[in-house]
Parts: C-alpha cells; structure tokens; sequence
C-alpha cells in the first residue's frame, strides 16, 4: 500500500499458515537474499544487481511483499486478505529530475552494485550514466548565429500484452525442476532463477509455450524465481498468473524521461552543434536502466549524421514508482519523440520545409556515423556503415504521396487562427535498427525425417508474432516442400540450442538467417545423396516438390533419406 516503506513483520503469520489449504508463505525472512537483475540480458549483464526475491523494504506500491501458497487461488485470496503487515511508511521520492540530490536514498547501504564497470552510485540515486561527444559542441555551439534550447518529456506507458505474465514449475519424473513461462528469453530465466534461488542450473528446465504478447515486458525474469522455489521447497506444483491490475502495477514499463535538447545553427538550417541530455525514471529498480538510456542517444542522433559535433549526456535515477524497463523501441521512441519535436521547431522557425530538410541531411546509403562506435547498448558500440537505406526514397515517395507541399500551404494558417478545432502536417523521421550488433546471435539445428519431413530445433521465442511459422515457412520455400511437413520446436532450454531471446524486432532477421543458412546447408547434402542415388553429378540434380531429378528419373525425398541412413 505504500511507496517507501520498510516491512517490520507479518503479525498473523504462524495463524494464517493454519488455514486449511495454505502449503506455505514465503517471505524474506524464509528466501533467499541474493541480489539480481530481473532483466533478462547476456552475462554479465549491465544492468544494476540491485532486487532480491524479497526485501525488507517496499520500494514501490506494488512489490511482493509475500507469496501465499494454497491448494486454489480462492484460499490465497482469502489468507492475503487478512494478512497483516507491519509497516514503517518512508517519505517517497517521486521527483526523479532531481533524484539526484535529494536527501531521500531509495537503495540506502542495501549491497546493491553494477556487475560491469559502468558508473553507478545508488547513493546518489544513480542506476546509470553515460556521456559522449563527437567533435566540440561548447565551442561550435556558441560561434552559431542562432541559439535555441528545449525540454521535452514523455509519460510512463504500458505494454498491454493480451496474455498477462504466468509461470507454472513442477517436478517432471525425472525429478527434474521444470518452469512453463511466459518468458521472451528462457535461457536466460533458466540461468538467473538458478542464482537467485540456489538451484542448480542443471536442474532447471524452463519451456516457453505458446505466448500472447510481450513487447518487451517479459524480457525480464520476473515470476520464474518464485515458482521455482516454491515448488523446490514444497517439492509440489506451483503455478502464478498474474491479473490485469498486477501486471500494470507489478511489472515492468516504458521508462519516463526528461529530455534537454541544445542547438547551434545558421539561417539555412546548417546544425554546428547538437546535444541531448536524457533524464530517465528508472523507477524503484533498475533493469535494462543503462540500455535504455544509451539507446535514447545511439538510436536517434545518427540520423542527422552530418552535424559535426553532437553530445549525449544520459542519467537513470531511482524514484518510488513501478519500475522501468525493456519496451518495445527501447528507448529510441523517446529520444526520436523529442529529436523530432526539436528540429521541427528549428525548422519552423526558419521557414524551412522539413522534408527538404531531411532529404539534404539525414543518414544516406553507405554512410557512418561516429555515434555508432562511441554508443553501444550499455557498452561502447561497434563501427557501422549504413548499406540498406532507402529513408529518402520512402521521405520523398510519401510527401507525393500525401500531398505535403499542398497541405503544408493550405493549413498554414490554421496555428495563428481563433479555430476551435485545427488542422495542421507533421513529419518525423526515424531509423530502427534489428538485432545489437556484435551481442545477438541466434542458432538452431534442422534434421530430416524418414518420410521427407523436416524437424526444426530453435532457441529463437515465438512471442505471438508468428516467428514460429515464418520458419517453416523458410525451410519449406528452401527445400521445396509443404509447409505442414516443418515441425517447429522451439524455446526449451533442454532441448533447443541457445538463443539469446525474442526482443530488438530481430526474431525474423536475426534467427531467420539462421534458419535458412542451416536449410541451405540440408538441401545440399539431399542433393549430395541424390546425385549418388541416380549416379550422376551434383549439378545436374534439380530440387522440386519433394523430389530430386535428373532427367526423367527421379527420387522422392523420403528414399534419399531412408538411403542416407540406412545404405
């Protein structure tokens, strides 16, 4: 019920443990206390150890304090009804702007420390901070004939998955710890539940089902450590599902910001110099608090890549609210939110039409920028040269498309007007990339059946995008042969060969290629075998409808792999 608070004790434990049907409460007098991120990223990752299962202290309004294990949902219900815990109520931080200074510490001496070697001072309320400039904008800023300076912000939004977060963990007959989750990323849940909790990861089993949605809101390890450990304890199946309202005040966000923009610039729209200063609400924890933040800067200020000196300062502070994290643009929503608001005012102001604009200085085709390499996600980032880029073509082909110099002329007017209602054209420009450079990878293993079928084995996460199918779809078109002969397996941790996780629009991209490099490679070795089968050359053998050829002779796919394996 409240949003700083720390817990002196539950004062009906041991009698509400007696209700009939209660197997146990967990809490952080009888859990473990280890410190984690609940991000679902690569080890080590760069987001702050900064959570525990359960703490001493509530941090927002909405954080486990207890988890009640029952025979039916109705018992649990009944016994948090009357559940009481004792609280000391702090005085909240909800300013996060000036997190920095106040004299309210949200992680106050609690051991909370950054895996990497990044800055992060929870005594200052600091969960993440980076800064990078390109050339010199102080100097270029003030030698530009005109100046100008904007704030801009965005507000906390929610990802609204039609399926809300669930997880169920039960003992297979092997004795092994097998966690059904509605996970983006169940290698990595496997391996943070395994730290948080003590189990051994070999013991772990995590399967992503089919899934309804996730945005980026179950790229986090949220529920998977607690049925985990409560059925490792009670050696008995346990299975959480969170409703609507706790996963809008349990779970994750899209983070807020304050956004500073500065400008020096000449009357013909030339920018000498560009910075963005990026405040970000971290909330009360900081997951994915580092990777969002440089992503505000690495995913927008390339676009422009022709102002010679841009600066990026970037703060995550703590406050008491729900806590941020990954969403789907990743922080490039926000940083092209206010990018885009700053140069249309510049442009405006100069009477300058942005799709000219745009079309002279945006990115082009086989170029760079050297915020590339100085921002990476969490990290320095890595060099790229722009080779698909086909922004102008798509800037120019819209504004024919919608009219936008006869629009543009003919609303002109309407901002200055006493209209009630008033009609106006907007552009934004934006770039977005799929997959992190030099971090993704994707992998998986396709063998062939003896009736011609194929099995697919990925780690890749069908969220609800249809991934799963596009595979299929892949191998199908590659080896000529119907979709319903794919059987796709995909995310199961003992089973399907690692995948770092469905996020960053890169599924279909990424783990794709995969895909279609390993069908490549299957359709040369049915050939391989066809050529010795009908004894002739590897390139006279023609591929079609489940069919190898040479000629008038032909062999069907189920011969060549029965001959494979069994000649």
């Amino acid at each position: 019920p409240y949003p700083y608070a720390k817990i002196l004790g539950i004062e009906n434990l041991e009698k509400i443990k007696k209700i009939e049907g209660i197997k146990e409460i967990f809490w952080h007098k009888n859990t473990p206390s280890t410190l984690y991120t609940s991000a679902g990223q690569g080890y080590p990752e760069p987001s702050p150890y900064d959570c525990r299962m359960f703490s001493d202290y509530v941090r927002y309004a909405g954080e486990p304090v207890a988890l009640i294990v029952a025979d039916t949902l109705d018992t649990a219900e009944i016994a948090a009804s009357k559940l009481i815990v004792k609280y000391e109520e702090k005085k909240p931080l909800f300013d996060f702007v000036n997190a920095e200074n106040s004299d309210i510490i949200i992680h106050n001496k609690d051991g909370a420390f950054a895996k990497i070697p990044v800055r992060y001072e929870p005594e200052k309320n600091l969960a993440a901070y980076v800064e990078v400039e390109a050339g010199n904008f102080k100097e270029c800023y003030q030698k530009s004939e005109i100046k100008l300076s904007r704030i801009y912000g965005n507000h906390i939004a929610h990802h609204c998955a039609i399926e809300p977060h669930a997880a169920i963990a039960y003992f297979d007959q092997r004795g092994r710890l097998t966690i059904f989750s509605t996970t983006q990323v169940p290698f990595h849940a496997r391996r943070i539940t395994s730290m948080v909790t003590g189990i051994e990861a070999n013991k772990i089993r995590v399967i992503k089902p089919r899934l309804g949605g996730g945005f980026g809101s179950k790229q986090e390890v949220i529920l998977e450590p607690y049925v985990a450990y409560a059925a490792y304890v009670l050696k008995y199946p346990v299975k959480i599902r969170l409703s609507r309202a706790e996963v809008f005040i349990g779970t994750r966000t899209r983070h807020q910001y304050q956004l500073i923009m500065e400008a020096g610039y000449e009357k013909d729209g030339k920018i000498n110099a560009l910075s963005m200063t990026a405040i970000e609400n971290a909330g009360a924890y900081g997951p994915h608090a580092l990777t969002v933040l440089t992503n505000v800067g690495s995913k927008t200020l390339p676009i422009l890549n022709k102002i010679d000196n841009v600066k990026f300062i970037g703060k995550s502070l703590y406050s008491n609210v729900v806590v941020g994290g990954a969403y789907r643009g990743y922080g490039a929503t926000q940083g092209q939110f206010a990018l885009n608001c700053f140069v249309d005012e510049i442009l405006e102001g100069l009477g300058i039409d942005p799709v000219e604009y745009f079309n002279k200085w945006a990115i082009d085709e086989n170029e760079t920028s050297p915020i590339f390499k100085a921002l990476g996600e969490g990290t320095e980032g890595v060099e790229q040269v722009v080779k698909a880029n086909n922004l102008k073509k798509c800037l120019l082909k819209g504004a024919e498309d919608f009219d936008w110099k006869n629009k543009r002329l003919a609303y002109k007017d309407e901002k200055s007007s006493d209209k009630r209602y008033k009609r106006g054209v907007g552009l934004a420009v934006l770039m977005q990339g799929s997959a992190i450079p030099m971090v993704d990878m994707a992998s998986c293993y396709l063998k062939m059946q003896d009736d011609g079928s194929a099995i697919l084995m990925t780690g890749a996460t069908d969220i609800g995008t249809g991934a799963d199918t596009v595979f299929a779809q892949i191998v199908a078109e590659t080896l000529d042969i119907p979709v319903s002969k794919v059987h796709v397996i995909a995310a199961d941790t003992d089973v399907t060969p690692f995948d770092t996780g469905a996020y960053a629009s890169s599924t279909t991209y990424l783990s794709g290629n995969a895909v279609l490099s390993a069908a490549k490679k299957v359709k040369n070795q049915i050939v391989e075998v066809a050529s010795k089968i009908l004894k002739t050359d590897e390139k006279n053998i023609k591929l079609e409808n489940e069919y190898a050829f040479y000629g008038e002779n032909k062999v069907s796919y189920a011969d060549i792999v029965r001959y494979a394996m069994y000649q």
